[in-house]
Parts: C-alpha cells; sequence; structure tokens
C-alpha cells in the first residue's frame, strides 16, 4: 500500500488554510503538514476551542485530504536560541527585543500544539529545537567541551517540560535535523538521543536536504536512526562544485547558482531517493512522505505539482517473493 503524500505548508502560509487545501487537492496530494503560523493552525485556538478545529477539519474534508502531522518549526526555534534580532520575527510583535518573553512564549506555544495535534488527530508535531551553541559550531574563538556540555543540558531543560505535555496527550515531537539545530548532523543527532537517554518522546522528522550538503549520506543516517524516524520530509538539494564555491553559502541567497548548494525541486537534485524508499521499505515505515517544497529557481505551483508526482513514481512497494522463488522446483 503506497504511503499518504502530504504537502508541508510552511512555505505557503502566505496563504489562507482553506487556500492551500484547494491548492493541494488539485495538486494530487492525500493531506497537509500543517505549519503553526499564518492562517493554516493557531494552536491556542486548536487546544481549547472545538469548534476551531472541527472548522479546520471540515475544511480538509471538504477537499479530501487529511493530516498526520502540524509543523511547530518557528515557536520551536525559539525555545532553544540564543535570541538575536531574527527571532522577532517569529514570535507576537509585542514580544520583540525581549528575549525572556520570546522563550517563555514559545515553551507555552509548544505545549498548547501538543494538545492542538491531539485534538486535531495528528500522532507526531514536527519542527526545531534551538541551540544555545550553534553559532560557535567552527570553535574560533575556540569553543569548550564545557560550553557544548552546557548547551546540551540547556536543551534538556528546556524541553523536558514541553515533552511531559506531549506524553500526557500522546504525541511525539519530530526534530528536523537541521543546520541552527542542537543536532544538524549524525554525531549531534546521536548526542542528543544519548543526552535525552533516548526518551520515546523525541524522534526525528528525516530530511535528506539538510544532510546532503554537509557531507552526510541521508539514506544511512536514516537506516542508523530509524527507530526514532516518526516523520519523512521529501525535498531535494543540489550540491555544486565547481571549484569556487564552498558550502557556506558565501552569503548569496538562495537561488543563486553561484552559491555552494541549493534546495531543489524533487528529483532536479542529489539526494538519492531511491535509497530513502529501500530503507523505509526495510523498516515498515507507513507514514506519510511530506513534500517541503524549497525552490527559488522553479514556479512554485509547477513544482509541487510535479513534486506529488515524483514521490508517487518514486514510492515503490517492496516485494513479497524472492527474485529467484520461481525457480525452485
Amino acid at each position: 500500500m503506497a504511503r499518504p503524500v502530504t504537502l508541508f505548508t510552511g512555505q505557503w502560509a502566505d496563504l489562507t488554510f482553506r487556500s492551500v487545501c484547494e491548492k493541494a487537492a488539485s495538486f494530487g496530494y492525500d493531506g497537509l503538514e500543517i505549519a503553526c503560523w499564518g492562517d493554516h493552525m493557531d494552536v491556542r485556538k486548536a487546544a481549547d476551542d472545538p469548534a476551531y478545529t472541527a472548522e479546520r477539519k471540515a475544511i480538509l474534508a471538504e477537499y479530501g485530504l487529511k493530516t498526520w502531522a502540524l509543523g511547530a518549526h518557528l515557536a520551536g526555534q525559539c525555545v532553544g536560541d540564543l535570541w538575536d534580532p531574527r527571532l522577532d520575527g517569529f514570535a507576537p510583535d509585542k514580544y520583540k527585543g525581549n528575549p525572556e518573553k520570546i522563550r517563555a512564549w514559545a515553551i507555552e506555544e509548544l505545549k498548547y500544539t501538543a494538545r492542538a495535534a491531539k485534538n486535531m488527530g495528528c500522532s507526531v508535531v514536527t519542527g526545531f529545537m534551538g541551540s544555545g551553541v550553534w553559532k560557535y559550531w567552527y570553535s574560533f574563538p575556540q569553543t569548550s567541551a564545557e560550553m557544548i556540555d552546557a548547551a546540551y543540558r540547556e536543551i534538556v531543560e528546556l524541553w523536558t517540560p514541553i515533552f511531559d505535555v506531549f506524553d500526557a496527550n500522546g504525541v511525539k515531537f519530530a526534530l528536523e535535523v537541521h543546520p541552527t539545530e542542537i543536532a544538524f548532523d549524525y554525531y549531534t543527532a546521536e548526542r542528543l538521543l544519548q543526552e535525552f537517554s533516548f526518551r520515546p518522546t523525541l524522534g526525528f522528522n528525516f530530511d535528506p536536504s539538510h544532510l546532503i550538503w554537509q557531507g552526510v549520506t541521508p539514506h544511512i543516517f536514516l537506516r542508523d536512526f530509524i527507530k526514532q524516524v516518526y516523520h519523512v520530509h521529501m525535498k531535494d538539494a543540489a550540491v555544486n562544485r565547481d571549484g569556487k564555491a564552498g558550502i557556506l553559502g558565501s552569503h548569496i541567497e538562495f537561488g543563486d547558482s553561484r552559491r555552494g548548494w541549493n534546495f531543489r525541486s524533487l528529483g532536479h537534485g542529489d539526494v538519492d531517493f531511491e535509497s530513502i524508499i529501500r530503507t523505509l521499505n526495510d523498516a515498515g515505515y507507513q507514514g506519510p512522505l511530506s513534500v517541503e517544497w524549497e525552490d527559488s529557481g522553479m514556479d512554485r505551483e509547477y513544482g509541487a505539482r510535479e513534486a506529488c508526482e515524483f514521490v508517487r513514481r518514486i514510492d515503490f512497494t517492496p516485494s513479497e517473493l524472492a527474485f529467484d522463488g520461481a525457480m525452485k522446483q
């Protein structure tokens, strides 16, 4: 049985929820991974107002769509990050410039998100956790082991009360392993799980596009962490090794061909999706394959429709027979 194909609405938050549902249905998607910003999902209303969740469910049903996950990336980033002015864009205007109030708002927002997910019938919330040490990744000026240790401890302290609420509502949190997060590659992800003593609440939203340009082989990451993979993003990236571009981006905007890497619409980059599907098949993963569409060089409606078709084409069913089984007498 084919896995459901969903569209993450984060890159479509300039549109109303109804408009995104209408477009996703016309593109051929089975459902949405609903972003908790813009008009798409007010988690405080969804947590406390049955009429609000009923209205959201009715719109989904009108277009023949379902939802398996909410996306809480922006508020999640505000929980663990060291404040800088960029976070002001993720929090309510009244908290701008106030790191303590932004963090307090974000912690409560994630707790509401757990309850909202339960009320929407979702068992997973995808998102970010932030990092108090990401800005020190290069280690100059020198980053001590003690600073790294303290950053992990802080993440555990900040997120443990949030995960308690997730547990109370039967919802899991799937961190998108991603630069700027406390877990951004293979070994930092491994350490994060260890720091939380492999608490079942915490797993990963597997996204190959953030791994490939770092030099991490996506399907190896997926294979090794498959028990902690609660959700899957289908997203591509192309790496440029022209002798000039480096992987750090050169302070050049996304979409510029001079960059060392760029996100691409599915099938237009370097991610080996066949190996990813084979790994998911081996593990028996039956959750959604969620298209996070990001390609500055392509019209997004054309790209989202083509991406849905790509996922359906690549999501093959494993064989129930050994290829040489018919040779037996």
